[in-house]
């Protein structure tokens, strides 16, 4: 499955639009990642806890959705969004949803 950011793809045009397609996934980030985090915050860098969840929860938004679109004959997306939201008590769940365009190319 091709998926891009873009309406279209070169050299391939669409023949078939299929719908709109999207993909969510919650996930929680626990207290060790917050303690490691927090130190981050004090000594500066990257938080490759943090990284980590946001990695796992982009791709099973990004898997959902192709899922969905491959249900629907696609073999590929287009117009692809992906946004990233704060959830639940004290903003502790990370919510990643994506949504684009199945089409036949």
């Amino acid at each position: 499955m091709i998926l891009s950011t873009t309406p279209t793809i070169e050299g391939h045009p669409v023949r078939e639009y299929k719908g709109v397609v999207t993909g969510e996934t919650i996930i929680g980030a626990n207290v060790f990642k917050d303690f490691l985090a927090s130190l981050t915050d004090i000594f500066g860098g990257r938080s490759g806890s943090y990284e980590k969840v946001l990695i796992e929860a982009k791709d099973t938004a990004i898997k959902e959705m192709m899922q969905r679109a491959m249900a629907m004959g696609a073999n590929a997306i287009v117009g692809i969004d992906i946004d990233y939201e704060t959830v639940g008590q004290s903003s502790s769940m990370l919510m990643v949803s994506t949504s684009g365009t199945a089409v036949v190319i």
